[in-house]
């Protein structure tokens, strides 16, 4: 082989862009090709809707699986626009559709984080054979085609509406995933989730696919993470928690809010769960942490304060508080620290002592007014603690 046969230069590199770079590495956007990376673009068009709704104060996203293999997602929000300007309310539908979204993650403590890869509506249209956009704005439906990613026509206006919102249908691209038949399963528990974590917003999914059973789920919970930890109790077998603890803070050291609820009820291992600007923490994180040291404080103060406490149970430290605790910990913070590529594990030094103060007043104050509540939960940490 001759020296000219082996030159590298810049003529030798191809630069993707766009449709074509998703196209052509799509577990690189989505995860996989298989059944994950199929749920998730569903959940990146859903996030669009979700958040679109709550920033006006709630409303109503509704998701769809077609007879024809395709996925709906209805939104009652303001309508965006086709054309945006970048300057003022951000860019329109059609550049979303077609365009990377700006910047690395989120937009702060009011987005939910429904799809765990943030790459927006774009990478949906990208990989899916057919895409479908409505808008109600202004009295007037506008809408729009695509196929893998690509304008077939521009935005035509189709009718009247008095009604606002948006409307996007796709298809995921079979060239493209090994599956295209959505877990109806995997999506409401998503769903769900978001449901709990977003106050003031309904959310339903709908199988109308032949073999779907004709089932529909509706989600809505005015008590969020309050009725998030009644339900994950109940799934113990345990009679509905009327004694949850639950409390929101906003704390500007941690440019955030916080929502906690926990209940002491049965034994056995505990049940926490936490969520970062809606995405589930599987890793934990500083919140979590913060949330234990501020429990084991408030309740070991309180047990020694008023000698409940064995001598036993004063040495166990936090390990014996946590028998039967069932908890969820909600953070929503304008720049989450996410640890490792993965997301799940959150950081911030400020988030675990806020999250820390809060439980500990809170939980402290809870006990206060509920003697009779707090000595069984001491009476239960002294019987763990003599069980070990």
């Amino acid at each position: 082989m001759s020296g000219k046969d082996l030159r590298y230069d810049a003529a030798c590199i191809k630069v993707l862009e766009g449709v074509e770079a998703v196209r052509k590495r799509p577990g690189m956007y989505v995860g996989s090709t298989a059944e994950r990376g199929l749920h998730q673009m569903v959940f990146e068009v859903v996030g669009r809707a979700v958040n679109a709704v709550l920033a006006t104060g709630g409303g109503r996203v509704d998701v769809t699986l077609t007879p024809d293999g395709g996925v709906l997602v209805a939104d009652d929000g303001p309508g965006v626009p086709f054309e945006g300007d970048a300057d003022a309310d951000g860019p329109g539908l059609e550049a979303l559709l077609t365009g990377f979204p700006a910047g690395p993650g989120p937009a702060g403590r009011h987005v939910a984080d429904v799809g765990y890869f943030h790459v927006g509506l774009m990478v949906a249209n990208a990989l899916s054979s057919r895409l479908t956009a409505e808008v109600r704005c202004e009295g007037v439906r506008r809408a729009q085609e695509y196929a893998r990613g690509v304008a077939l026509t521009p935005p035509v206006a189709v009718g009247s509406t008095t009604t606002t919102g948006t409307t996007i249908a796709f298809w995921p691209d079979t060239e493209i995933f090994e599956t295209t038949r959505c877990s109806f399963a995997v999506l409401a528990e998503r769903l769900r989730q978001v449901a709990f974590l977003s106050r003031g917003l309904e959310i339903s999914l709908a199988d109308r696919r032949p073999d779907g059973g004709a089932r529909k789920v509706r989600f809505c919970f005015p008590d969020g993470v309050r009725d998030f930890v009644a339900a994950l109790h109940a799934e113990t077998g345990g009679a509905v928690a009327a004694d949850v603890v639950a409390f929101e803070r906003e704390d500007p050291r941690m440019a955030g809010a916080m929502e906690v609820a926990l209940v002491w009820q049965g034994s056995g291992e505990d049940r926490v769960r936490g969520f970062a600007n809606s995405r589930p923490t599987f890793e934990g994180g500083a919140h979590l942490d913060g949330f234990r040291d501020g429990l084991a404080t408030a309740v070991t103060a309180y047990g020694r304060a008023r000698g409940l406490l064995t001598a036993v149970a004063a040495d166990v430290g936090a390990d014996g508080i946590w028998d039967g605790v069932t908890a969820v910990v909600s953070v929503k913070l304008d720049h989450p620290e996410f640890l490792g590529a993965t997301r799940t594990l959150l950081g911030g030094t400020e988030v675990r002592a806020c999250v820390r103060e809060a439980v500990r007043d809170h939980v402290g104050t809870w006990l206060d007014a509920h003697p009779e509540d707090a000595a069984r939960i001491v009476d239960r940490i002294n019987r763990s603690a003599d069980r070990d």
